[in-house]
């Protein structure tokens, strides 16, 4: 019997062409399946997308419903060589005038010189104490206090160090001061080019009168004639910087600091002084903040319209809609925060009570979307800024189209939400689908090579036939042959 090597060959019958239509034919419902698929994954992404938008709108709310937004100041020197300064959210608009008479300051002494920064000059502890001098007269030459009174500061405790045979050269010294963050002192070795040109210079490493050092040296007379120094006794340091408060007005007002940093002076500002002299320190609502967040919001809105309308698109022309034509889910969306933006807003605050957002400026057009009237946003701004703040946010967080919309969004894109509900919806029935679908194709494989099989019987028996009917042919004709001779 012949060898089939291509089905219908032996044959002579169309019988591949037969299993190409039963193969088509009985795919149709797994092509349908696909299509499906397709269409449900389409839209997965479409939500997808949606969701995006409204995290992106929904910050832009947020923004808008944060109180501090709206407490935003911006702070001008008119002496930036005088002063710098920094406005917190509980600062006020004003001017103040600001002068500035005495930088403060950090304390500095240096000890008498020695010749070398190696030798041993003697053992003991070292304590340091800091407070304030009051009273008597300094000599700026000499740099020593006569008649004056220490204080010592009660909330810094004295510190020591111990000066032994490791540490008790100059430079020995000097290290087992500044290996001890605790004494709150640095140490320097300066050389003043003398015969005895090293000098051991302690700088307190915070400025203000009360950052002022009293240093006693109990132990060997070298390292106490070296650096003991009490401004109200013995004093065998010589001060070369004085430690001072900063000393300012504020329109008029005397303020003292120990620090060149000066906060709360003026409400809600931090002054950085850096020189001395005369400033005005104007203090002004940032209402361009505020302008561009607006306008950031509506841009997020628009920006959803725009995708809302594509995805929810038809076209009569070719017959195709887009993945979320008709789709409840994004059309309810849109439908309360539409409504949200058009409830009006409790009247609240001081000034003219602003209930609407085209009050400001802000107005739907034709076509869904949001215009803003720059202008009129920022005379409303300029005149009214507590009023703007209280269309858009409260301290309850529960007014204010910002706080609201934020609220509402969040509540959307949250896991109990109608786009969470939809998501899982699609998800389900994709899982579904792929079930169907493989079942599907395994039935179909059992189709087919059922086919298969009984066709290439079929081939088989009818070329077996073929060839039988075409052997009793020749036979029956050389018997005719024979016959007729």
């Amino acid at each position: 019997m012949a060898l089939v090597t291509s089905l219908g060959s032996a044959s002579g019958l169309p019988l591949a062409t037969l299993l190409s239509s039963i193969t088509a034919s009985e795919n149709a419902p797994l092509t349908a399946m696909t299509q499906q698929q397709t269409a449900y994954n389409t839209k997965l992404s479409a939500y997808g997308t949606v969701q995006s938008a409204l995290s992106t709108l929904q910050t832009a709310a947020a923004q808008l419903g944060n109180p501090t937004l709206f407490q935003n100041i911006t702070s001008t020197s008119s002496a930036t060589n005088v002063l710098s300064a920094t406005a917190s959210t509980s600062a006020s608009a004003g001017s103040f005038a600001v002068n500035v008479g005495q930088l403060a300051q950090a304390q500095s002494l240096a000890s008498a010189g020695v010749a070398s920064t190696t030798a041993g000059i003697g053992s003991g502890t070292v304590t340091i104490n800091f407070g304030s001098i009051t009273g008597g007269t300094l000599d700026p030459v000499t740099g020593k206090y006569t008649g004056a009174t220490f204080t010592a500061d009660s909330s810094r405790q004295p510190t020591t160090i111990t000066i032994d045979s490791s540490n008790n050269t100059l430079s020995g010294i000097r290290d087992a001061i500044n290996k001890n963050s605790a004494l709150g002192v640095t140490a320097t070795i300066v050389n003043d080019g003398s015969s005895t040109p090293n000098r051991l210079v302690l700088t307190s490493n915070q400025t203000g009168a009360s950052s002022t050092m009293r240093i006693s040296v109990s132990g060997d007379a070298a390292l106490s004639n070296l650096l003991s120094n009490d401004p109200a006794g013995t004093q065998n340091l010589q001060q070369t910087v004085v430690g001072q408060d900063a000393k300012l007005t504020v329109n008029g007002i005397a303020v003292t600091s120990s620090s060149n940093t000066v906060k709360e002076a003026v409400q809600g500002v931090t002054m950085t002084l850096t020189g001395t002299g005369a400033s005005t320190l104007s203090l002004q609502s940032n209402t361009a903040t505020v302008q561009a967040a607006i306008t950031n919001f509506v841009t997020a809105y628009n920006s959803l319209q725009s995708l809302s309308k594509q995805l929810t698109a038809f076209d009569t022309t070719a017959q195709t809609q887009a993945p979320l034509t008709g789709d409840s889910t994004l059309r309810n969306i849109q439908t309360r925060i539409r409504d949200a933006l058009n409830t009006p807003q409790p009247a609240s605050g001081t000034g003219a009570p602003l209930t609407m957002l085209a009050q400001i400026g802000v107005a739907f057009q034709a076509d869904g979307t949001m215009a803003v009237d720059a202008t009129k946003l920022s005379a409303a701004l300029s005149s009214n800024l507590s009023g703007v703040q209280n269309l858009f946010s409260s301290a309850s967080g529960t007014t204010g189209f910002g706080s609201q919309m934020s609220t509402l969004i969040t509540s959307f894109t949250a896991t109990n939400g109608p786009l969470k509900a939809a998501t899982d919806g699609l998800n389900t029935t994709l899982k579904t689908l792929a079930t169907q679908m493989t079942s599907t194709q395994a039935l179909i494989s059992t189709t087919i090579a059922r086919y298969t099989t009984q066709f290439t019987q079929l081939d088989t028996l009818i070329a077996g036939m073929n060839q039988t009917s075409s052997y009793l042919t020749q036979q029956f004709a050389a018997i005719n042959g024979t016959s007729s001779k």
